[in-house]
């Protein structure tokens, strides 16, 4: 129940509008406690005495006392929905930041589908706890509070009978809880594997199609929902062997106040209105006892959603900036790897083993390896997006962890393998990184990634709108916007992974052609993962990756005669070429 005391704690700043429901709770405590006791006035004082004018009394203000109800019930249900809508609302913005500063080693292992659930249906958990059980709950522990005050000052014999329900009962809840938080907390993990297939589904129906494998997809996500009913038929079986022995209790109670009471009143020791009222205050506190009943398996699911949601508000940022890091402004070329080992987490092996080497002023280097070697790995490591394992990477002599992760990354360029667009316009997603650029420097950006003549050509050229992950832009074209995307960033540092893959060699050579003076005149340094030997033969030096170690490097002359891989890795694209 600690997560459930950290979602009350946040409480806390929406202070004013909780207390205001609590205070609303306490007049319609009171306003419930007040109308019995009319009850019993009109009858014996009225009835009784066959006094007309009390009757009339009594009723004006029981007509007094139901608006009063209504009223003080409105305002505790608004504020308390209010109080729920801010705390959801802080959640929400909380979780999204940590996963905004999370690591990419965090977003590796977790799924999509498991965040998803997190921010949408368990956050939805808690809110619905706070703007409805928790009032209910609060305003039964205040009633039976107050009623049971009530009922020893009018009968302590039947007030003893009346009360014996809420031990057992408290039991029995608190019962309930602690057995089955895993199994509410089992529900909402076969919601996230539920919507893992949706999501996967989602985004690769084409390849769904292609295959012909919608049956199967069909049965995969029905076996899943299957799994998902099941968990919650045993959270309705475990509610089933609860409740009904509360509800068996409460009217037992209630013959035995029926019993006892009729009794005493046939004895002249109760009065009829006594015995009415005391009735009255019966509904009171077994009305509570029954909402703490109701309220609890949204208490227990609230429970398992809290805790889930605050796993990932308190995940370990892992790549944070030290307590004395310092502003990279200023970039002299020299990009050093000192005896660089890394291994992925989780991984049993090392990705890279003891790479070292160190840049040059203005230097244009080509990384070449071939597939799984390392190449983007030793990319993801200059910005930060992980950390070593052993060694150092240096920036003119500073080791890149001394530096801001905000300042760093903000002076590297990269164009990722895999190609991201937001949804929006299409220049929306140049500026991405820029967005006070002026449509002339977002121009200028396209025309160097050679995509500017095809946006020109579209009815809303630069103002038409991306689909969702740029569906309807072929490969080369997403490419190219990432190009410009980059391209458009006041980078130090230019890092570009594979990011011609997607384009024909004659626009990647276009592309190369104009890159090249741009790099020259504005990189310190650039870094070039590429198959194509056009650009390979173009870099002022080669680093031939192989099974995560540097096992070569020097010009493109130098490795023919050297690398026997080199020649091999060439030789291999030769014979792609020609095939093509």
């Amino acid at each position: 129940m600690q997560a459930i005391q950290r979602v009350l704690g946040s409480l806390s700043n929406y202070r004013w509008i909780s207390l205001g429901a609590l205070l609303s709770l306490l007049l319609l405590t009171v306003a419930n406690a007040v109308t019995p006791q009319l009850f019993r006035w009109g009858i014996d004082e009225g009835i009784a005495q066959r006094n007309l004018e009390i009757v009339l009394y009594s009723a004006g203000w029981m007509v007094i006392a139901a608006i009063a109800r209504g009223l003080f019930n409105f305002g505790q249900s608004y504020l308390a929905e209010a109080a729920s809508q801010g705390v959801a609302y802080d959640l929400r913005n909380k979780i999204f930041s940590k996963i905004q500063n999370l690591s990419f080693s965090y977003h590796d292992q977790a799924q999509t589908s498991q965040l998803l659930t997190r921010v949408t249906s368990d956050i939805e958990q808690i809110r619905t706890f706070i703007g409805t059980s928790l009032i209910q709950v609060v305003g039964a522990v205040v009633t039976l509070a107050s009623i049971a005050v009530i009922l020893l000052i009018m009968n302590w014999q039947l007030a003893l009978i009346t009360l014996t329900v809420v031990p057992i009962s408290g039991w029995l809840m608190a019962r309930f809880i602690t057995r089955n938080d895993k199994l509410f907390r089992q529900v909402q993990e076969q919601l996230s594997n539920l919507n893992a297939v949706l999501q996967e589904n989602l985004f690769g129906i084409r390849v769904v199609k292609a295959f012909v494998r919608e049956s199967t997809e069909r049965s995969r996500y029905t076996t899943l929902n299957d799994d998902l009913v099941i968990a919650n038929m045993k959270t309705i079986r475990a509610i089933r062997n609860t409740f009904p022995f509360i509800f068996l209790m409460s009217n037992l109670v209630t013959l035995a106040v029926f019993a006892y009471g009729g009794a005493q009143v046939i004895g002249g020791r109760f009065s009829v209105g006594e015995l009415v009222a005391f009735n009255s205050y019966l509904a009171l506190i077994l009305q509570p006892i029954l909402l703490i009943g109701f309220a609890a398996p949204a208490i227990a699911q609230a429970a398992a959603s809290a805790e889930r949601v605050y796993e990932v508000v308190d995940a370990t940022v892992e790549i944070r900036d030290r307590p004395d890091a310092v502003e990279f402004n200023t970039c002299g070329g020299r990009v050093t790897f000192e005896n660089v080992s890394f291994r992925y987490p989780g991984a049993t092996t090392e990705a890279l083993k003891n790479v070292s080497f160190e840049t040059k002023p203005n230097e244009l280097i080509a990384v070449l390896g071939m597939t799984g070697s390392g190449k983007s790995t030793i990319m993801n490591l200059i910005p930060r997006f992980y950390d070593v394992t052993n060694g150092a990477i240096r920036i003119d002599g500073r080791d890149v962890r001394d530096f801001t992760l905000k300042s760093l990354r903000a002076h590297i360029g990269i164009v990722f393998q895999e190609t991201t667009l937001f949804s929006g316009t299409i220049r929306e997603n140049i500026a991405y990184a820029k967005p006070d650029a002026t449509l002339e420097q977002v121009l200028e950006a396209a025309k160097t990634a050679q995509i500017h003549d095809f946006i020109a050509s579209l009815p809303d050229s630069y103002e038409t709108i991306v689909g969702e992950r740029g569906i309807g832009l072929s490969g080369g074209q997403k490419q190219r916007i990432a190009i410009a995307r980059t391209l458009l960033t006041d980078y130090s540092i230019l890092i570009l992974d594979d990011s011609t893959s997607a384009v024909d060699a004659k626009t990647a050579a276009q592309i190369q052609a104009e890159l090249d003076n741009l790099m020259r005149k504005k990189a310190c340094v650039t870094f070039v993962v590429a198959q194509r030997i056009s650009t390979i033969k173009n870099a002022d030096r080669i680093l031939l990756v192989d099974k995560g170690q540097l096992v070569a490097q020097g010009t493109h002359e130098e490795l023919m005669q050297t690398s026997p891989l080199y020649g091999a890795i060439l030789e291999s694209q030769v014979k792609a070429k020609e095939n093509k």
